[in-house]
């Protein structure tokens, strides 16, 4: 499921060069736009897909491919892909919602799902220090960047990430069901 995301991520962004920018604007980012469109909903989704450049590809798939293969092996490829998409959709959504103006695209939000998700993953039963530390430094990052940093980097939607990976940890480690060996 990891490499399957970074290939269809590399051919987006292959398809953004080759039309000139047409499908990530298109298809591939997120902005408030009517619901009458078909797109849309496509674009509520495909967002993490698309990337702004090759620098944005390659900063969110580098950590992408280092952090997602451990959390695939431990949570499993479908549930996986539920975190992705829900994050996905969780995302697009606010972005609509909060920054009609603005355009959301790559996979950073993502990203930092698998990094609190990562931070969650070697817990065995209540918050892991690791967890805490992760999501300390990781918060105090983004605020400080959302505070004085000026730049194009959607900063709210790391948060947002972060928020959506802890959760799905959370729920991972004691909500689902548990399914016991007979024997």
């Amino acid at each position: 499921m990891v490499l399957t995301f970074f290939l269809l991520s590399l051919g987006v962004l292959a398809l953004d060069g080759l039309t000139g920018g047409w499908t990530t604007t298109h298809l591939f980012c997120v902005y408030r736009s009517s619901w009458k469109d078909p797109l849309a909903y496509l674009r509520l989704f495909g967002h993490v897909l698309g990337h702004a450049d090759l620098s944005h590809f390659l900063n969110n798939m580098l950590l992408f491919l280092v952090v997602g293969p451990p959390m695939e092996e431990k949570y499993g490829s479908i549930p996986l892909l539920k975190a992705i998409v829900l994050t996905a959709f969780v995302s697009g959504v606010l972005q609509c919602l909060l920054f009609p103006g603005v355009a959301l695209l790559g996979a950073s939000g993502i990203v930092f799902m698998l990094i609190m998700l990562s931070s969650l993953a070697g817990g065995s039963g209540g918050i892991p220090v690791t967890m805490l530390l992760v999501a300390a430094l990781y918060l105090g990052d983004q605020i400080y960047s959302i505070l004085f940093v000026r730049d194009n980097v959607a900063n709210f939607m790391h948060i947002v990430g972060g928020v959506c990976g802890t959760a799905f940890g959370f729920y991972s480690a004691y909500a689902r069901p548990r399914h016991r060996r007979r024997g």
